[in-house]
């Protein structure tokens, strides 16, 4: 069905379907969907609207969740026989988050149970603030806000790691002054364990280096006495023996290399001495070494240091955190003056707009046959600030004189909100923007006179705006430049529910029934001639 420019209204009897059009809307809208809807569960189901939005400013929408922009927008939604939905933008795949985040761009659903949200403070809050004007500001406080926030949880953070880290910095700083006292150097143990093991076998040493040296040179026929007796007879043999000359020359070179022993291994002999003090002295700091790695369950000195430098970076950082944590403070300082700055803004335009809305609506009650209605908005103070601000808002309502103004929803009938919110919405609709909007049956307990200027309400709304009033009255259905009607027809296995644009001699006959009922009156058809010709004056 296409749904025209202006006032269309859609009427048909109680439990004809009117509901399974508005089932459709919110499935392509985002609302949850299972096998529960399908009147066919052998069959996939699918449900396409589509919207112009030429000239609602969405094309930033579309860029954030990378679509196709089209004035002319498709969605789809299929349900599978499995229950399993998927949802399409313009034929792109989308999940049902970003329908729902479109769908209140696209089309305003205002049902009975709807009314209950105008007892909403935040609702009551966004009507303040639609009639303020001051959506920039807000969207710069709301930015800053989250910023603060953000900012806020960053110092509680540090402050609860200072605090925490404080109070391990006593046994940080021991653990760091006893390895920073050790003054521990990286190939310190390894050094040490030789010495000590020379020292240990120092007289073994000694004993066999100065044994060593009286063989190569000391004794009456040493090794050297005996290389250059051998060299000497080899030497004889070079005439004839042509090979001797090169074991003369050997020779001579095993000499030159057994002195050259023979002075190192004597030289040696004399720096080996055993020291008991130095041998205690290296045995108290291996000691001191062994005690730590034990300590630190780590087997070398290189390990240790870097526990030393770990501590001295953790001493480091928790002495940073004041110089931290009063850097935080001046930054959230600032940060909530400005939101103090932007939020009396915001609370201005707020209590600018407050007189104007009060005006507006109590003209709409009236017309809306609440003549004695009173009407207020109280803007209060929070103590802290919240994403819209610093303000409370509070829709206090009288239906009738000399009552006493009390909060929304404690006094008001199910009639009275009705009548409420329909005013609310007419007054916000030029401010919003959307292309459609659905009133659902909203004429619970209205009659009458109040019917037709709830009509004419609606009617006028329309001038701007696409509008669609689901309704059981006459008065109201008799305001639609196009009127719908939603009836059953009966086969022979299922009953199946319709949907047609009636003409003008069906339309009369269609406001006729519902004056009357099912027997058609001379009356009934003359009074709804009488109401559509009311409509065209």
């Amino acid at each position: 069905m296409d749904f025209h420019p202006g006032f269309s209204t859609v009427t048909g009897e109680t439990g004809a379907g009117k509901s399974i059009l508005m089932g459709a809307l919110s499935l392509i809208l985002g609302q949850r969907a299972d096998t529960g809807v399908l009147k066919d569960k052998t069959k996939k189901c699918i449900v396409e609207g589509r919207f112009n939005i030429a000239n609602y400013s969405i094309e930033s929408f579309f860029k954030n969740n990378e679509l196709d922009y089209e004035d002319q927008t498709l969605i789809r939604r299929e349900i599978g026989t499995d229950g399993k939905s998927r949802a399409f933008i313009n034929d792109t795949p989308v999940n049902v988050s970003v329908l729902k985040e479109i769908g209140p761009r696209l089309v305003d659903i205002h049902s009975q149970h709807q009314n209950l949200i105008l007892s909403n403070n935040q609702f009551q809050l966004k009507v303040v603030d639609t009639y303020a004007r001051h959506n920039k500001l807000l969207q710069d406080f709301k930015k800053m806000f989250f910023q603060y926030k953000q900012l806020k949880s960053d110092v509680d953070e540090l402050r609860e790691k200072s605090a925490k880290s404080k109070s391990d910095l006593d046994y940080f700083q021991f653990q760091f002054d006893q390895l920073h006292e050790a003054k521990l150097t990286k190939n310190e143990q390894a050094e040490l364990e030789k010495e000590l093991e020379i020292l240990t076998h120092a007289e073994d040493i000694k004993t066999n280096l100065t044994n060593a040296a009286y063989l190569f040179s000391e004794r009456e026929k040493n090794i050297i006495s005996e290389l250059k007796s051998a060299q000497t007879l080899i030497s004889g043999l070079q005439k004839v023996l042509p090979e001797a000359e090169e074991l003369t020359k050997r020779i001579e070179s095993s000499i030159i290399e057994i002195k050259d022993i023979a002075g190192e291994t004597e030289s040696l002999s004399h720096t080996v001495e055993f020291n008991p003090e130095r041998v205690s002295l290296i045995h108290e700091r291996l000691g001191q070494i062994y005690s730590l790695q034990q300590k630190h369950r780590v087997n070398s000195v290189a390990e240790l240091i870097k526990i030393r430098d770990d501590l001295e970076a953790k001493i480091q950082e928790i002495a940073s955190y004041d110089s931290e944590l009063e850097k935080s403070d001046k930054q959230i300082s600032q940060v909530r003056n400005e939101l103090t700055g932007l939020s009396g803004k915001i609370s201005a335009g707020r209590n600018k707009a407050v007189p104007v809305i009060e005006k507006d609506i109590l003209s709409l009650l009236k017309q809306l046959g609440m003549p004695n209605a009173s009407f207020k908005v109280v803007v209060s103070k929070s103590d802290d600030f919240s994403a819209c601000g610093m303000d409370k808002v509070l829709f206090t309502f009288s239906a009738n004189k000399n009552i006493e103004l009390q909060d929304i929803s404690k006094v008001a009938s199910g009639g009275e909100l009705s009548r409420l919110m329909l005013a609310i919405k007419s007054l916000i609709a030029g401010f919003n923007n959307l292309p459609t909007i659905i009133f659902d049956e909203i004429d619970s307990g209205v009659s009458g006179e109040i019917a037709d200027k709830t009509g004419n309400i609606m009617k006028e709304m329309s001038s701007g705006m696409q509008v669609v009033g689901i309704t059981h009255l006459p008065q109201i259905a008799s305001k639609g430049d196009q009127h719908y009607v939603v009836y059953k027809t009966e086969g022979k296995q299922t009953t199946t529910t319709n949907i047609r644009l009636l003409d003008k001699d069906e339309r009369i006959t269609e406001i006729a029934k519902m004056l009357s009922g099912s027997q058609l009156t001379e009356a009934a058809i003359s009074n709804a001639i009488e109401l559509l010709n009311a409509r065209i004056k």
